[in-house]
């Protein structure tokens, strides 16, 4: 692999699960490492209260205005309108166009990726419409990207006349994989993997905690998943093999897969606590580091049987 995916740092669950001390020790620590992408959104955090409505940006925000910060690779995704969990959204031209302004005055040269989010439209005038505006975005030098597409052949087919060199989050794990949908856009490493934990799935499950992303958006954390018993066999194996690091939660499982895939390009990272963020950080050094690959052989196995 001549270019090993970045770690990119989310935010989704900022001012939610993740209160805000914890996030501005997450962006510290992120810092201090040499990582400088973080992903956001307009809506984010999707917990259903209106009150909280962009409230992970402004976490944002104050960390890098409280240290004058200027290196960051800010990754934002506008569209949405609220953070109810429904599919409304503006992805008329005005409405991103004065997105992209009030990033841009927000973020300063912080702002590097100015991104479409949740497009379930099929309508090819409607979303030419929204190409101009990223043809302004790209005139500003930002990169472009795509996220939640439902029709991505649509946008391919308007991509033609322009030539956009997106980035796009794709949902991509064990248990799920939106990678052959985008199929018009394969070939380049382009994709950045969320969800790589599958919705925060834990192999031991007295590991889920208060906090636990899973337990915050409603899923049952007292049964066992089918999926655990078969990676911990994979968990098992891999191991055997000598001198690299050992490999022992499912975020391990879940960045070794999306290393390794085709395409991918970045790795969407959620981590709620420092001390997660160290162990995945330590992990996607290992993965550059050391040969996985049998790793990922089997844990394709298993994604093939889920």
């Amino acid at each position: 692999m001549s270019t090993a995916p970045t770690l990119i740092l989310g935010t989704a669950m900022w001012g939610w699960t993740t209160e805000r001390a914890t996030a501005f020790k997450l962006l510290d620590q992120l810092y201090d490492r040499g990582y400088r992408e973080v992903d956001g959104s307009t809506n984010y955090p999707i917990n259903k209260n209106p009150e909280d409505f962009r409230l992970a940006e402004q976490i944002l925000l104050q960390w890098i205005n409280a240290h004058a910060i200027n290196d960051l690779r800010v990754m934002m995704k506008v569209g949405s309108v609220n953070n109810m969990r429904t599919p409304e959204c503006n992805l008329s031209k005005s409405f991103l166009l004065i997105m992209l302004d009030e990033y841009r005055y927000a973020f300063g040269d912080n702002l590097d990726t100015f991104m479409l989010h949740w497009d379930n439209r099929e309508a090819t005038e409607e979303i030419e419409a929204t190409f101009e505006a990223f043809q302004r975005a790209k005139d500003l030098g930002y990169r472009l990207g795509l996220s939640g597409i439902r029709h991505p052949e649509v946008h391919a087919k308007v991509n033609e006349a322009y030539g956009f060199d997106f980035r796009i989050q794709m949902k991509h794990n064990l248990l799920q994989s939106d990678y052959e949908r985008y199929k018009p856009f394969h070939g380049q490493p382009r994709f950045i993997t969320y969800g790589v934990n599958a919705g925060g799935i834990k192999l031991d499950a007295a590991a889920y905690h208060q906090g636990s992303s899973l337990k915050a958006r409603g899923g049952d954390t007292d049964k066992p998943y089918p999926i655990v018993g078969s990676l911990q066999e994979v968990l098992a194996g891999a191991n055997e093999q000598p001198g690299r690091p050992a490999v022992s939660n499912m975020n391990h499982c879940g960045m070794a897969y999306a290393f390794h895939s085709p395409d991918v390009g970045g790795i969407l990272i959620g981590p709620s606590r420092p001390e997660q963020l160290e162990h995945t950080l330590n992990f996607h050094e290992a993965l550059q580091r050391y040969d996985y690959s049998d790793f990922y052989e089997g844990l394709k196995q298993v994604a093939a049987q889920f």
